[in-house]
């Protein structure tokens, strides 16, 4: 008894030579290939110059994160002069007008003003800075209407003083400081 391999049909090997034939072209012809996509390249922030650094910190301010209402804003302070910088508590913090004028805004600390209490809600403790060191803080605050007969309050600048007898800087967060009527903002303390 002789094994073999059964007899092809015709029909089946002449598709299955087209098939393979049309599949070589489309492989030979493909589609132009993209260039590599780069890695992206880190580069360190330029150190801030005695111009932009007059008060040996700098103020910032990162994007405005909504969520369902609920505002964050993250701000940070890097030492930017020649001596260690203390820290201790919470930042000072006024909410300013496109003109620069003070609102009326009552502003607490910790979360609980606007929020629940969370992972920020932490005691505070004293932070030494040393130069080139940053600390962050968090501001937090309700785009909600709680008086129809009342104007929403919409606000461009944050005046913030980082400890007691430190200059105020002013930063503008981008996207706006939109209070709705609550008239009221949160401060996490810096860590």
């Amino acid at each position: 008894m002789t094994i073999g391999i059964p007899p092809s049909r015709p029909g089946r090997m002449r598709r299955l030579g087209t098939l393979l034939g049309a599949a070589a072209l489309l492989a030979a012809c493909g589609t132009p290939s993209r260039p590599p996509i780069p890695e992206p390249t880190l580069t360190a922030d330029p150190a801030p110059t005695a111009v932009e650094c007059p008060d040996g910190f700098l103020i910032t301010a990162g994007e405005v994160e909504p969520a369902l209402g609920l505002r964050a804003l993250g701000i940070e302070l890097r030492n930017c002069g020649t001596a260690p910088y203390r820290l201790d508590g919470y930042p000072a913090v006024r909410v300013l007008d496109q003109e620069r004028r003070a609102l009326d805004v009552t502003v607490g600390n910790g979360s609980a003003p606007v929020s629940s209490p969370d992972s920020y809600d932490v005691p505070p403790r004293p932070v030494v800075l040393q130069p080139g060191e940053t600390a962050r803080a968090r501001v937090l605050w309700r785009n909600t209407v709680t008086e129809s007969t009342e104007p929403a309050t919409n606000a461009s600048y944050l005046e913030i003083t980082p400890a007691p007898g430190s200059p105020a800087q002013l930063v503008a967060p981008r996207g706006g400081i939109d209070l709705g009527s609550t008239g009221r903002l949160a401060v996490n303390v810096w860590r």
